[in-house]
Formats: structure tokens, C-alpha cells, sequence
């Protein structure tokens, strides 16, 4: 049984940038150990739901719980990775430099490391298979091994959240599926909340475990099931979106555009 603290607490929040309401009437709990698609049409707020968690913006009313504390910047129990990961740091630094940066809080430059550090940045890309071309400029490595990468700077302060915002977008679908599977492990040996902002949730479908969508305005939140309808699905991407179900129970969405009434 799960006794830790809820990974996000929201209690009637609302959200102002520059004066407009971004969301507002914000209330649900995801649990510890949840796999969560967080879904919603371009500008409802998906990124700014990260970074209120993350201490970066203020909420304009209500109460934010992360983690059981007050979010705050610089939380090392929370691993992020930033949309266009390559773009935000750089494509000239070697991808075992980011992880160890991400370890010692050396934003100026690399610190010198311990025997203890270089260990868990070594085991973290052992973990997510990055180890063999870790060595190598950000640059020279296809978007799958950035993503790696980026997901071993998330893991190795031994993070209990990861906030992952995007992680599949310009990946093949093998990519996205050994992305997927990885994300899945890691939940299962950490027990970690994995939090990932998707426009498809097709691939994602056989870990998630829950949906934040933001839908008119406000943050919902319900188990992965109950989200993954054709009516709710279409109302929140504003197209016609087809549901399929297999003989094995699996769920699967296609746009149904189609289909829909000319």
C-alpha cells in the first residue's frame, strides 16, 4: 500500500499570465506512483501546469501541494525535461557532461566530481541504455538518444516526480516505443509519478495510469479509462476522434475525421 504523500495536490487554482486567465477552478490529486498523460489543445495551459509545479510561476488563488510541500524552485525530487531538450541546453556539450551538471548544481561550468557522483552518473545512463554514446556532443546523437539523455538527467538525483514535457515528439515510433517502455520500468523499480505533457497518446497508452486534460478552461483529472472516450476526446481536441478497443482490451485512438459528416 501506498502511504507517500500525493505527487500533486490542487485546490481551486487558478493561473494569470499577462493579465489572462490561463486555467482557473483547479482541484484534483494525483497519487504517488501514477504514469499520467497530460492532454489538452495547444495554449490550454499544459507547460504552465509544470512549471506552477516546479516554482517557477505563481498561482493566482488556491492552494498548491507537490509532493506534500509547497512547490519550489530548484526541488531535486523532481526531475524535468523541457520541450526541444537539445535547444534549451545546447547541442555542443556531451551528453555525460549534462547529466553530471544536472547532479553537482554546476550551472557555471563543471564542477569537480566525487568517486560517489560519477558512479550514479555512470549507473544513471547504464539505465537508460545512453552509456555507449554518452561520451559523445549532444549534435552528433539522433533524437532518441537526446531523449535518453535527457531522461537520465531527470533520474539521477534519484527523483521521485519526473515532469517530462513532450519527450516523444520527433521521434520514429520505434523511438517513441523504447521511450515508453523505459518510462514504464522506471516507474515500476522507483515507484516514481511520471508526469508527461503528449499531443498523441497513442503510444502512452500501455503505461499510463491516469489523465490531467484541461478542458474548457479548467484541470481534470480521471484513471487513464475513463478519459479515453470518443466524447470527451473529441470535445477537448475540437475534431471528431475515434476510440478502438482490441480483443486484448487495448485502447487505441484515431482521428475520425474521416468518418465524420461532410
Amino acid at each position: 500500500m501506498n502511504h507517500a504523500p500525493p505527487a500533486l495536490v490542487l485546490d481551486d487554482v487558478s493561473v494569470v499570465r499577462g493579465g489572462r486567465t490561463v486555467w482557473s477552478e483547479g482541484t484534483l490529486t494525483v497519487a504517488a506512483g501514477a504514469v499520467v498523460g497530460v492532454i489538452g489543445p495547444n495554449g490550454a495551459g499544459k507547460t504552465t501546469l509544470f512549471q506552477v509545479m516546479l516554482g517557477l510561476l505563481p498561482v493566482a488563488s488556491g492552494r498548491v501541494e507537490v509532493l506534500g510541500g509547497a512547490p519550489r524552485r530548484g526541488n531535486r525530487r523532481i526531475g524535468y525535461v523541457p520541450q526541444n531538450y537539445t535547444a534549451a541546453i545546447g547541442e555542443a556539450v556531451r551528453g555525460r557532461d549534462l547529466v553530471t551538471l544536472c547532479l553537482t548544481g554546476g550551472r557555471f561550468g563543471l564542477r569537480r566530481t566525487t568517486a560517489e557522483q560519477r558512479a550514479r552518473v555512470d549507473r544513471a545512463l547504464e539505465r537508460v541504455g545512453a552509456a555507449g554514446y554518452a561520451d559523445r556532443r549532444m549534435a552528433e546523437l539522433s533524437g532518441g538518444q537526446q531523449q535518453r539523455i535527457a531522461i537520465a538527467q531527470a533520474i539521477v538525483d534519484d527523483a521521485e516526480l519526473l515532469l517530462l514535457d513532450e519527450p516523444l515528439a520527433n521521434l520514429d515510433l520505434r523511438n517513441q516505443h523504447e521511450v515508453v517502455r523505459l518510462l514504464g520500468e522506471l516507474r515500476a523499480e522507483r515507484n516514481a509519478t511520471v508526469m508527461i505533457v503528449a499531443h498523441d497518446l497513442n503510444p502512452l497508452l500501455p503505461v499510463l495510469t491516469d489523465a490531467v486534460y484541461l478542458l474548457d478552461g479548467h484541470p481534470h483529472h480521471d484513471p487513464i479509462g475513463e478519459v479515453v472516450q470518443e466524447g470527451l476526446l473529441t470535445h477537448l481536441y475540437g475534431t471528431p476522434v475515434g476510440v478502438v478497443r482490441t480483443a486484448q482490451g487495448d485502447l487505441f485512438t484515431r482521428a475520425a475525421w474521416r468518418d465524420a459528416p461532410r
